[in-house]
């Protein structure tokens, strides 16, 4: 290199400094990055997908939440070793997920459901939409009468005076075909729950293998 000793270490100061700059604008960029993503991450604007479900319980709350519902919730998460997703309104929804959006993608996306008639259940607008809706969608659909008998899934005269005529057809039909499908009968007053909450998810997992061996 010619030059002067001077000006040869002007030059080696001048490109340390620019490797070092360079160098330095890098990692700041990649800092700068790491931020960006840490940012996103942090306020939603990188989503991670909604969960899947694989079973939607349909019931009605004040009869069977605490006890039969929950139960086969917690059950299937047990049994599958958390494989199996279930979707149960008290447990999978949260403070600020909208109502019907939330039932409706649990319903769309499961492969069985479960039907638990209790003694007020046809008194829910909720449950009987969504037992219409499950039986249009063709769900494998099994059936808990929890305290009542298939014979007793007659739609109310209330519910036919206050729901418009293809609504009350729609409930109708999903009603008899509840009735007329095989399912697990429980007396709250003798009945083992214990019994019924294995028999039920044995028998929804035994279908959701099914379903996904035809696959």
């Amino acid at each position: 290199m010619s030059g002067s000793p001077a000006a040869r270490l002007n030059a080696s100061v001048e490109a340390a400094a620019t490797t070092g700059n360079s160098a330095s604008s890098s990692a700041e960029a990649q800092r700068v990055e790491s931020s960006a993503d840490e940012a996103k991450e942090v306020s939603g604007c990188v989503k991670t997908a909604p969960p899947c479900y694989d079973v939607f319980i349909n019931h009605r709350g004040v009869d069977t939440r605490h006890t039969v519902a929950r139960l086969l919730h917690d059950r299937l998460l047990q049994l599958s070793g958390g494989r199996v997703r279930t979707f149960l309104d008290s447990m999978s929804l949260r403070p600020g997920d909208r109502l019907v959006e939330g039932i409706n993608q649990g319903m769309s996306q499961c492969k069985v459901a479960v039907a638990i008639f209790s003694e007020r259940y046809l008194d829910s607008e909720f449950c009987l939409h969504e037992l219409a809706a499950l039986v249009e969608a063709r769900k494998v659909i099994v059936p808990i009468f929890y305290g009542v008998k298939p014979s007793a899934l007659v739609l109310p005269q209330a519910v036919v005076h206050t729901h418009e005529p293809r609504d009350v057809e729609r409930f109708r039909v999903a009603l008899r075909e509840a009735k007329y499908t095989v399912g697990l009968a429980y007396d709250p007053a003798t009945g083992d729950l214990a019994e019924l909450v294995s028999a039920a998810a044995n028998a929804v997992m035994q279908r959701i293998e099914q379903i996904e061996s035809m696959r």
